[in-house]
C-alpha cells in the first residue's frame, strides 16, 4: 500500500519551492525535516541576494536556473506582494589585476545571456558609490535582495493549502527500495521509528543530502555525490548610516567563494561576508578575531571602514561538491534510473545562487518526477 505519492526530504527555500510547485498536480505529497521548521539551516544563513547570473560557465546548471530563476523570483514576489528590492550590484576592481578578473567576469556573464551589464570607471563608481574606492566596476542593476524568511513562507502555506503534508522533527534514518517503491524509515522527537512506502523521493536535505543519496544504495564516491562543508562567517557593521550605501558591492569572485562582499537587508542593515572555510563537520560557531580578516577585505574598497565598526553577526554552511583545491562543480539534480534506482530525485550541492533558482530547480524537479 503506498502512503505517499511524492516523498519530500527537506524543507529548505528548494524543497520548499519544490512543494508548492509540485502541489499543482493534486498527488498525495509529505516534506519531511528533521528540524522544528522550515529553513532553518542554508536557508536562513545566507546573503539573501537575488544573483544576476555573473560567475557560472554558460549552459551550467547553476547559470541556467540563476538566470531564469531571478526573473521567475522577481514577478513572484511583486505578484504576492513578498519584500524584496531590486538595488544593483557592483563587482569592484581596486587594481589592475582585480580589473583583469571583472573584465573576465563580465565576458562570461555576457556569455551566459546575463543583460543590462556595464563596464563602470572610477568617477561613474564614485557618483553611484560616494564611500566605494574602485578603479573599474562591472554594474549588474538586475541583482537585488530578498526576505527568504517570507519567501519560504509564502511557499509553505500556499503548499499546505493545496494539501501538502508537512512534518517536521521528523528524521529520516532509512531508505530502502522495495520493488519499484521506497520504503523511508524515519524518527520522531518521541524517539519512536515509523516506515511508509512511497513510489517518488525527491531529495532536497541541503547539507545531508549526500547521506541521503547513500540510504538506498547509491555509491556516492563513486557518483562523486560526497559533500564538504564549506563555512561562511558574516559580521555587521554596528552603525550602517555611517557609510550611505545603495548598493551591493563585491570585490571579485575567489576560486571557491563570492569574495567578501558588502550586502544590505530590508531593514537597512549593512553585512560583510561570508568567508569561505572548509571544515571537517557542521559548526555555526564565529571567530570574533577574523573581524581583522574581513575588516583588510573591504577597507581597500570602503576605506572609511573601521574594524571598530565590525560586530559578529551569523554564520552559514555551503554544501560543496568540490574540495578545496578543486575546480568548479555543478549542481547535481539527477532522477537515478541509471544506477537502478528509478523515481528517486537528488538535489546535492545546492549551494549559492540555489536561492535565486529555487523556482527554476522546481520547474526541473517537476519535469523529471513527471517522466
Amino acid at each position: 500500500m503506498i502512503d505517499n505519492e511524492i516523498t519530500i526530504i527537506g524543507a529548505g527555500v528548494i524543497g520548499l519551492a519544490i512543494a508548492d510547485k509540485l502541489s499543482e498536480s493534486g498527488k498525495n505529497i509529505v516534506v519531511l525535516d528533521k528540524e522544528p521548521t522550515f529553513g532553518q539551516e542554508i536557508s536562513s544563513r545566507n546573503s539573501e541576494v537575488i544573483h544576476a547570473g555573473l560567475y557560472y560557465p554558460p549552459n551550467s546548471l547553476k547559470a541556467k536556473t540563476c538566470i531564469r530563476g531571478r526573473e521567475l523570483l522577481y514577478d513572484l514576489c511583486q505578484t504576492h506582494n513578498i519584500g524584496h528590492k531590486k538595488l544593483g550590484k557592483l563587482v569592484v576592481a581596486s587594481n589592475d589585476a582585480e580589473i583583469e578578473k571583472i573584465e573576465k567576469i563580465y565576458e562570461n556573464a555576457t556569455q551566459c545571456g546575463v543583460k543590462n551589464l556595464r563596464l563602470l570607471k572610477e568617477k561613474e563608481i564614485s557618483e553611484l558609490e560616494p564611500a566605494v574606492c574602485a578603479k573599474e566596476a562591472i554594474f549588474s542593476p538586475d541583482s537585488g535582495i530578498i526576505d527568504t524568511h517570507a519567501l519560504m513562507d509564502f511557499f509553505f502555506h500556499k503548499a499546505k493549502e493545496k494539501g501538502v503534508m508537512f512534518s517536521f522533527s521528523t528524521e529520516v534514518i532509512g531508505v530502502k527500495k522495495q520493488n519499484n517503491d521506497y520504503e523511508i524509515t524515519v524518527k520522531e522527537p518521541s524517539g519512536e521509528t515509523f516506515a511508509f512506502i512511497t513510489p517518488t523521493v525527491i531529495n532536497s536535505a541541503g547539507l545531508y543530502a549526500d547521506k541521503i543519496a547513500q540510504m538506498p544504495g547509491i555509491n556516492i564516491e563513486d557518483a562523486a555525490y560526497k559533500l564538504h562543508y564549506c563555512k561562511g562567517q558574516y559580521f555587521r557593521i554596528a552603525h550602517p548610516k555611517k557609510f550611505s550605501i545603495n548598493h551591493l558591492v563585491y570585490p571579485p569572485a575567489t576560486k571557491i567563494d563570492l569574495g567578501i562582499h558588502l550586502t544590505l537587508d530590508l531593514g537597512g542593515g549593512l553585512r560583510l561576508g561570508p568567508d569561505a572555510k572548509y571544515i571537517p563537520s557542521i559548526d555555526y560557531n564565529i571567530n570574533e578575531a577574523d573581524s581583522a580578516y574581513f575588516y583588510e577585505s573591504v577597507q581597500k574598497f570602503l576605506p572609511s571602514l573601521s574594524q571598530d565598526d565590525l560586530i559578529p553577526d551569523t554564520a552559514g554552511i555551503r554544501p560543496k561538491l568540490q574540495k578545496e583545491t578543486e575546480d568548479f562543480r555543478d549542481f547535481v539534480i539527477n532522477e537515478e534510473s541509471d544506477k537502478g534506482f528509478g523515481r528517486f530525485i537528488n538535489l546535492i550541492g545546492i549551494e549559492s545562487p540555489g536561492l535565486t533558482g529555487c523556482l527554476a530547480i522546481a520547474e526541473i524537479v517537476e519535469k523529471l518526477a513527471n517522466t
